[in-house]
């Protein structure tokens, strides 16, 4: 039986006819059960907090060891908005421990955060983070922002040779659970403290009540900013 490739891919019939499916914005991230090097951990274990599960190609690569002292950089940032860091590679257990003991020897910064041994692929596999078109032996640079009740909120992927941007990351967090907290949009370039965007009318009235009110923060009825 052929799978329906509208169904999460722990959910289809015949894997072997339908390729992993990379988790979608609004969907309950698959949960997995991994050993790490803070021991073995569930996904379950960050309900109730925010959580950026991001994969990288290999320890011991120069990008990716860039990449994890900037992450160690933004661990506190992100602890201090209820949110947790979780990495992930194809490497061993082993590699991992050795390669952060490494960047605390030569870079002197601690990684504090877990990070998932996958030698079995299983977890990549589960959230797409494999791109064979790319490699065939290493993950992804991705980055999934998993809320409390463990929904994937934002996705955002890299190529192997571009390190991210850990200050976007930090303004994902922000503005999701700005407009969780306040029920509105978050401009271009927004950051805290900016002007928000007041969601649109949706009937003729509402638009004609909005016109009407008008303001220096309504541009037109489609488009009004406000501070929080």
């Amino acid at each position: 039986m052929k799978c329906d490739p509208r169904l999460p891919t722990k959910d289809r019939m015949d894997q072997t006819t339908c390729p992993p499916r990379i988790p979608r914005i609004g969907e309950q991230a698959p949960a997995f059960e991994a050993e790490t090097t803070h021991g073995v951990l569930r996904l379950e274990d960050f309900k109730g907090s925010w959580l950026v599960f991001f994969s990288h190609p290999a320890d011991f690569t120069p990008v990716c060891t860039t990449e994890f002292l900037a992450f160690a950089e933004i661990h506190a940032t992100l602890r201090e908005k209820g949110c947790e860091l979780l990495g992930l590679s194809i490497d061993s257990v082993f590699s991992h421990i050795a390669w952060v003991r490494r960047i605390e020897e030569v870079f002197g910064a601690k990684i504090e955060f877990p990070i998932v041994a996958d030698l079995s692929r299983k977890v990549a596999e589960l959230y797409g983070m494999l791109m064979p078109g790319e490699s065939g032996t290493e993950a992804s640079r991705s980055v999934f922002v998993i809320d409390p009740a463990q929904v994937v909120r934002a996705v955002i992927w890299y190529p192997l040779t571009t390190g991210r941007n850990m200050d976007e990351i930090v303004r994902l967090v922000d503005a999701l659970q700005t407009t969780d907290a306040h029920k509105v949009g978050t401009p271009a370039n927004w950051r805290p403290g900016d002007k928000v965007i007041v969601p649109a009318p949706r009937t003729q009235e509402a638009a004609q009540e909005r016109v009407a009110a008008g303001g220096p923060d309504c541009v037109d009825w489609f488009y009004c900013k406000r501070s929080l």
